[in-house]
């Protein structure tokens, strides 16, 4: 386990969010990321949770809707890491998938495309 403090978690989640190509950034209607320390109690090995409607799921009715949610969770991330690469890494990989979730792409295609 290799452990940061929260700021510079925060940090790097931004520096993953800002790697997202811009055009794709734009296309990021009514959601919110948040970080958090841990997940669920009920999935104590989350490192990342989208928790929404997906925009390929919304239709001519959604509006008025609550953000979705992006959950970045830090102590599950920073567990399973060694060093400050490592985390750099899993949280990229983290903040991409949740998106890709947000887009409407399964966990069957994120491990396809290696974002598992």
């Amino acid at each position: 386990m290799f452990d940061i403090d929260e700021d510079r978690f925060e940090a790097l989640v931004v520096e993953a969010l800002e790697q997202i190509p811009e055009a794709l950034q734009d296309l990021m209607v009514n959601v919110a990321l948040f970080i958090e320390d841990e997940p669920p109690a009920e999935e104590p090995h989350l490192l990342g949770l989208y928790d929404g409607i997906p925009l390929t799921e919304r239709g001519d009715n959604y509006a008025g809707a609550l953000p979705d949610r992006i959950m970045i969770f830090r102590k599950p991330i920073l567990a399973i890491c060694d060093n400050e690469d490592d985390v750099i890494r899993e949280v990229r990989i983290t903040v991409v998938h949740e998106i890709a979730h947000h887009f409407g792409i399964d966990d069957d295609r994120l491990d396809q495309l290696g974002y598992a």
